[in-house]
Order: C-alpha cells, then structure tokens, then sequence
C-alpha cells in the first residue's frame, strides 16, 4: 500500500536536491577555478625563472663591477623592469629598463629588450649609448608595428637608461629615455636627464649622448620609476625624488651591500602596509 506524501513534503524533498546540486556544481566549479590558478601560478613562476635566467647573474655584475649593488624588486612574480650589464672590449654597459605595463605584459616585453641590446652592443659592437638606444628603438617600433592592427595600436615601449663605461679614459657615456642618471661628487648630486621619448614608439626617435668625465669618489645611480612613486609614508604619499635624492646623499659613502640594505629598509618602511605600487630597479656603482 503506497503512501502518498504531502505536497508540501514534496516541495521540500525537491528544495533539498536542487539545493545539493546546486551546492555541488558550486564545489566543482570551485574546484576548478583553483587549480586553474595554481597552474597559472606555477606557470608564472617557471615564467620568473626564465626572465631570471636572462639576467646577468650577480657573480657576472661583480666581476664587471665589484664596487656596486642591484636592488631589484618586482611586483608582481614576473617583471615589467629589467637590467642589463654586459662588456664589449674595454667598454662595461649598464641599463635600467622599464617596459610598458607590468607583470606578463612587461615581462614579455622585457625579453625583446634583453635580446635587442645583446644584438645591438655584444653582436653589432655599437658603443655609443644614443645609438644604441635608436637601434632599439627601431626594434621596439618594428616589432610591433609589422603585426595586426591590434598590436600597432598597443604603444608598446621601453623606457630606459643606457651608460657606457670606459675605465682606461675615467669616462662615462649615458642616454636616457626619460630615466635619468644621478652622479654623486663631493657630496653633492647631479642629474642628467633623459630625453622625453619612449623607445619604440616612434620610429625616428633620436636620442641626446652625454659625455662625464670622472674622478676619484664619483659615485652613480641609475633606476627607474618605482622607488619614487611608491605610496606610503604618514600622509600615504609618494616618495619621490626630492625624497629619494637626499637618501641617496646620506648613503652614497657607505659600502655598497649597505647601500642596498637602507634602500630596501627604507622603502619597505615607507610602504608598510600599502601594497607596492610598481616594479622597483636601483642600481648604485663606482668606479
């Protein structure tokens, strides 16, 4: 004999199952969405290692540069910034690079960089830093204007600070795409600025060369913009230069490793909890 159950009972009974499955497509869908994040996270961080591998190693920079530091510090775990240190006969060149945008769209853009200053200064023997940075910039602008419409329109680009330094005249070359190179003397900091034109975006760019003669105790600073736009502070504000500059005259006699420690305490402290607003890039050396 049946039993025939209210049809309120029903109503529940039915309630109940679309509710577990409900909650179990929900689990799935959980799931799934966490794996598919793990993956990209371990995709990104074999991504890291392969931009690492790109980049001088520091056994090579203080081989070429024994008295110096790099503080360098992505934001996020691939870089939009990069360096590069290399030596073509007496000449030892040194860059800081800020690519468009940051994380994956930066880092790709980061590896055409590396490889276009390999080619221009370790395989073509170009040695004057505005030149080389024409010869990139026509790279950048090439890459990404012989595509689809959509990569012409992306203004792609490299800002960057290129030297050239040459031990034997005491002499150091630099060009500039807006990052500028700071050259401590005395206790007192001179800045030489970079022109306002961001490599690849146009193809006829042409860059100034400033040539520095140096003496015994110059000490010089190069870096991109992430130190100085970082929010923090009191009043969560900027660092910025005027800031930045004055740290720099309170360090730039102590020993490199230190240098690089107070850069890293400072800005860290600076920032505290506020998350870090770009990739950062300081490179400090002398001569």
């Amino acid at each position: 004999m049946s039993v025939k159950l209210p049809y309120q009972y029903k109503i529940m009974m039915r309630t109940n199952r679309l509710l577990y499955e409900k909650a179990a497509i929900s689990e799935k869908m959980k799931n799934e969405i966490t794996n598919q994040q793990i993956n990209l996270t371990d995709s990104l961080i074999y991504a890291s290692y392969i931009q690492k591998a790109l980049l001088p190693s520091d056994k090579f920079c203080q081989e070429l540069l024994p008295e110096s530091f790099i503080l360098f510090k992505p934001k996020e775990i691939v870089s939009g910034d990069f360096y590069w240190i290399g030596q073509n006969m007496e000449r030892i060149f040194v860059a800081v690079a800020d690519c468009t945008g940051h994380g994956v769209p930066g880092a790709f853009i980061s590896m055409i960089g590396i490889e276009l200053l390999n080619k221009t200064i370790l395989d073509c023997k170009i040695e004057k830093p505005s030149e080389i940075l024409s010869v990139i910039n026509k790279g950048i602008h090439r890459t990404f204007h012989y595509g689809t419409e959509e990569t012409a329109i992306l203004r792609n680009g490299i800002e960057m600070g290129l030297c050239s330094i040459n031990k034997k005249k005491n002499e150091v070359e630099f060009a500039g795409s807006y990052h500028p190179l700071y050259l401590i003397r005395n206790k007192e900091i001179t800045e030489i600025k970079g022109d306002k034109l961001t490599v690849g975006v146009s193809c006829n760019s042409e860059f100034t060369n400033n040539t520095i003669k140096l003496h015994a105790g110059d000490t010089i600073y190069m870096f991109t913009d992430g130190y100085v736009d970082q929010f923090g502070g009191p009043h969560d504000k900027k660092f910025m230069h005027k800031r930045f500059r004055h740290l720099l005259l309170t360090i730039c006699n102590f020993p490199m490793k230190e240098q690089k420690k107070i850069l890293n305490d400072t800005i860290n402290a600076w920032a505290g909890k506020r998350d870090q607003v770009d990739d950062i890039l300081v490179i400090g050396f002398n001569i």
